[in-house]
């Protein structure tokens, strides 16, 4: 028999594995399928547990020992590719200049010894003693017994980064079971720290990606690194999640007859000027600059509305769409890994990238999703380390957005008169940059949106 065990982390992951045609395709080609879900089970259908064999991981809490091992690893993985603007954002952003507790004095030695032990061999090493750490662990043990009563032939993770799976990946590793591992994001090789461990295979977006894990994981075998795109974007051509432009204005109270403006947040720790972007936007509408226009807002699904209420109360001229995740439980680590979409936000999603006229967005992967229905995207970037503002003209240096903003397939904004432009010019020439948004698609994107399910399975049972 043909097993396969799916690692679903969070609720991303159900959205990209679950929502997606993924789990049907695996469920197809193998003859079982076991799902290691980070959520609870009753978030899964009925159809799909009758088919499936399942099993909860624990909510796991690092030990003192695991931690700092694992810390020691990321800020070596860091420091070794400090080159990078965005990893050394991160290392810089970690450092810790006055201790204050335990950890902090932690962390401090951690930079300390990582400043001169920082090699891919000394790396390797701080993931050794983590993954030692663990033989102690009752979470380790569990997981130790569960895959050896499961004995699947491959272990997939659809996330390569929550630490809180490092216990499953060490088990897998002693017990010799392969493995294989999604790169979640775009922006996760050349812009953050270490992933949870080392796989012996990877499922990467594009070839620009597959380049990108082999330089930064010299011991991969390249030929174990598959290109098959990204189950995100597959829900936009499943019929599914179709929707009609009618029935979706009617439900948000749009205008039909009126072009529509489509500003998506990102989350507070990293797009911390939403607030101010959409407020200049009401503004631009109230004052007569943009005309006769929709305006809606969607905001990130990881957070709730606290920090709009007051612009809410401030602008009628804004429709608000929060996304429908639900919140399926309070009493975990990371609080926000644990919202799940529903198939109705889904389907608002999809329609508001098919109907609506132009996306503004600081720098985020929204700009693909708008670009793979061929519509125009606008960066605001007001902020920089002078104007005392957040600084978001940062994340223009990072190397997965660099290529974007070289493209030209996105404007880039930060003043008034250039964002009012931007918009107006957008709305009228909505074809002006087709040529340099299908580029900078192919390069990001590596294949196809239909049949990347069908890819990913192939490619494990390749792995096998």
């Amino acid at each position: 028999m043909s097993k396969v065990g799916i690692v679903i982390a969070d609720g991303v992951g159900y959205r990209n594995f679950i929502m997606s045609e993924f789990i049907h395709e695996a469920i197809k080609e193998y003859d079982e399928v076991i799902i290691y879900s980070g959520l609870i089970r009753r978030i899964y259908s009925k159809e799909i547990l009758e088919k499936v064999t399942f099993y909860e991981l624990d909510i796991y809490r690092e030990s003192v020992f695991s931690w700092f091992f694992r810390k020691l690893k990321e800020v070596a993985h860091m420091r070794k590719h400090i080159s990078f603007f965005g990893i050394k954002t991160s290392y810089n952003n970690g450092k810790v200049t006055k201790a204050k507790n335990k950890r902090q004095l932690l962390i401090k030695l951690a930079y300390c010894i990582t400043n001169i032990f920082y090699s891919e061999k000394n790396i390797r090493f701080y993931e050794r003693l983590q993954f030692k750490s663990f033989k102690n662990e009752n979470t380790y043990k569990k997981y130790i017994n569960i895959l050896e009563k499961d004995k699947p032939h491959i272990l997939f993770f659809t996330h390569q980064r929550p630490c809180n799976l490092a216990p499953l990946l060490a088990a897998s590793k002693e017990l010799k079971i392969k493995t294989a591992s999604f790169i979640f994001s775009w922006d996760n090789l050349a812009s953050k720290g270490r992933m949870l461990g080392e796989f012996d295979g990877y499922m990467v977006w594009s070839d620009l990606m597959k380049q990108e894990l082999a330089y930064f994981y010299p011991s991969t075998i390249k030929e174990n690194i598959h290109i098959v795109g990204t189950p995100q974007f597959e829900p936009y051509v499943m019929e599914k999640y179709d929707i009609s432009k009618e029935e979706l204005f009617d439900k948000l109270g749009l205008d039909i007859n009126k072009k529509t403006v489509y500003y998506s947040c990102g989350d507070v720790s990293t797009s911390k000027l939403d607030p101010f972007y959409i407020e200049k936007i009401g503004q631009f509408i109230t004052n007569e600059k943009i005309k006769d226009v929709n305006f809606i807002v969607r905001t990130s699904p990881a957070e709730d509305e606290s920090r709009f209420v007051e612009i809410q109360k401030k602008y009628n001229n804004i429709v608000w769409n929060f996304p429908n995740w639900e919140l399926t439980r309070a009493n975990h680590t990371e609080t926000w890994s644990q919202r799940v979409p529903s198939v109705e936000d889904l389907k608002t999603l999809k329609g508001l990238l098919k109907y609506t006229d132009v996306n503004i967005n600081m720098c985020s992967t929204m700009s693909l999703d708008f670009m793979l229905f061929n519509k125009p995207v606008i960066n605001a970037v007001y902020g920089n380390k002078e104007n005392g503002m957040y600084d978001d003209q940062k994340y223009l240096n990072y190397v997965h957005f660099d290529k974007v903003v070289k493209s030209k397939a996105v404007i880039v904004v930060n003043k008034d008169d250039d964002f009012v432009w931007a918009i107006n010019n957008s709305l009228s020439n909505p074809s002006e940059f087709d040529k340099e948004r299908k580029h900078i698609l192919d390069i990001q994107i590596g294949a196809p949106l239909e049949g990347t399910s069908q890819r990913i399975v192939k490619a494990l049972k390749e792995l096998i």
